[in-house]
């Protein structure tokens, strides 16, 4: 293989991951807790988006409670992106690892 056919090809995969980049920065999804008491919404960007919270599960007396349920969602909120980003990116990548894209 050619130099000049290896450097286009690096360069339609770049072009290809950042549209791939584009696309997930787009989505989003949601995670809850304690039965759907907290409700958190993050992006493709690792962002938290929303965060909804029934007013049932606010006890001014077991604010710790609230505190738990809120860190929960968040977090599984935050590992269904890296999940999404992982599968999203084999699709591209045709299931190799390539350390350091997302």
């Amino acid at each position: 293989m050619s130099m000049n056919k290896m450097m286009k090809q690096l360069q339609q995969m770049q072009a290809k991951m950042m549209k791939l980049q584009e696309e997930i920065a787009k989505k989003t999804v949601e995670a809850t807790a304690g039965g759907g008491a907290v409700k958190v919404v993050a992006n493709g960007k690792l962002e938290i988006v929303d965060i909804n919270i029934d007013p049932d599960a606010v006890d001014p007396d077991d604010v710790e409670m609230l505190e738990d349920l809120v860190l929960a969602a968040v977090n599984e909120a935050l590992r269904k992106v890296q999940e999404l980003n992982t599968n999203e990116l084999s699709k591209l990548t045709g299931g190799l690892n390539i350390p350091g894209l997302f």
